[in-house]
């Protein structure tokens, strides 16, 4: 369950990050409610996740979620950068992911 409730607080952060380009992009009140909403649900989610699981490893994990998700939401929906680099670097992150959740 703690692993669920982490995966729910990943995809808080890239909510939160999706608002921080939106509110870069247009200053609305939706914008900073997607924003501080993604953040605070991350929080949120995160802090309640990490009642069971180790502070290093959640951590990790979360903030390896919420880099890997923001930059395929940048590559899929901005339309940044799909660079074999960016992909193999990105792919590294999540296998250190996958590492952690396995020795954990």
């Amino acid at each position: 369950m703690a692993w669920l409730l982490l995966i729910i607080a990943g995809v808080g952060e890239v909510i939160g990050v999706a608002g921080i380009n939106k509110v870069n992009q247009e200053k609305s009140v939706s914008a900073f409610i997607t924003l501080i909403g993604g953040f605070v649900m991350s929080f949120v989610f995160l802090s309640i996740a990490m009642e069971s699981l180790p502070m290093s490893t959640a951590y990790a994990v979360w903030t390896g979620m919420g880099t890997v998700g923001s930059a395929l939401v940048g590559m899929v929906v901005y339309g940044e950068s799909k660079d074999w680099r960016r992909i193999l670097f990105i792919s590294m992150i999540l296998s250190a992911a996958v590492g952690l959740k396995l020795i954990s």
